[in-house]
């Protein structure tokens, strides 16, 4: 949708003088242009560049919408769409039109719901405003980033983020959190691929990887190893809490990651942090006299908050 305010009339375009420009014959002669790049080149050589200004935005959980007004010397139309960039082509197409004093001019806008790969060099996508726009386009609740993880040494790090979405999550790692977060993003565009732009279907349909070991599953999971937990008291020596918790996770459904903090505690010892990739993310701290010893602490501390999870009503 889109509006315009005509507040003096526009200068002639079309005069056959040497020189002047012609906003038609600039149109016919690159096609491929959009509406704000015909816009802008127009600003150029008459010296009146556009202005675009949001007037509203009004981002609802399902369908944002946004509204600009662009202003182009004695010209104002504003515009409307789902993305801001939407909004602006169409608020620089009704310029465009009240310009050629022609209303049948028309630019194929891209629907920026449905990113077309094929037509786009692969580096230049946006996996995270792709998968943000598709969840737009079938009514899920957008995408949710959490960076979980940061570890190796200072010249080469690598993060880790996991992306959630309804109740499904991936997990994606990088160089930096943008990059992690762009690998989490387009492992979700990979499952859903094959999905036609028209159909609007629910998630359990495509992906097939939830979120597994939430709180209320553990609290009810007739589990042999999580009921045994319950009733230890996590106190016997000599016991291998590493294996132990690893037998949980492996019954629960979730992974451990271990991460061993370089830097020693204020007394001297190692430290390590025990991360559980149950839903939410669960991260404990150990520290001890050796690395084996922060790991075994950390995955005591662990068993611990899951005993106390797993014993709620």
């Amino acid at each position: 949708m889109s509006q315009s305010r005509h507040r003096a009339a526009a200068p002639p375009l079309e005069r056959e003088d040497s020189g002047t420009f012609s906003l038609g014959k600039m149109i016919t002669a690159k096609p491929g242009k959009t509406p704000i790049q015909v816009l802008h080149e127009y600003g150029m050589k008459t010296k009146n560049i556009p202005v675009y200004e949001c007037e509203r935005s009004d981002v609802q959980i399902h369908v944002p919408t946004f509204t600009f007004r662009v202003t182009v010397g004695d010209i104002t139309c504003t515009g409307e769409g789902t993305s801001k960039k939407l909004a602006k082509h169409r608020a620089a197409e009704a310029a465009i039109n009240i310009l050629k004093a022609n209303a049948s001019i028309c630019f194929a806008v891209p629907d920026p719901l449905m990113p077309d790969p094929s037509k786009q060099p692969k580096n230049q996508l946006n996996p995270i405003g792709s998968l943000q726009e598709l969840a737009i386009h079938h009514g899920w609740r957008l995408p949710e980033y959490t960076l979980s993880q940061e570890g190796g040494p200072a010249h080469k790090r690598e993060y880790t983020t996991i992306c959630r979405l309804e109740s499904f999550m991936e997990t994606g790692k990088g160089a930096s959190k943008k990059q992690a977060k762009r690998n989490a993003a387009e492992k979700f565009l990979a499952k859903f691929s094959n999905i036609s732009p028209e159909n609007h279907i629910s998630l359990t349909n495509v992906v097939g990887h939830s979120l597994g070991c939430t709180w209320h599953s553990l609290r009810n999971s007739p589990g042999e190893k999580i009921n045994l937990l319950k009733r230890s008291l996590l106190s016997i020596p000599n016991t291998d809490y590493i294996q132990l918790l690893s037998e949980i996770a492996k019954e629960q459904g979730f992974n451990i990651t271990y991460l061993d903090i370089e830097e020693l505690s204020a007394n001297g010892q190692y430290q390590c942090l025990a991360e559980l990739s149950t839903s939410p993310i669960t991260v404990c701290h150990g520290s001890g006299i050796s690395c084996g010893n922060a790991q075994s602490d950390a995955a005591h501390n662990a068993l611990q908050y899951l005993k106390i999870i797993a014993e709620r009503k």
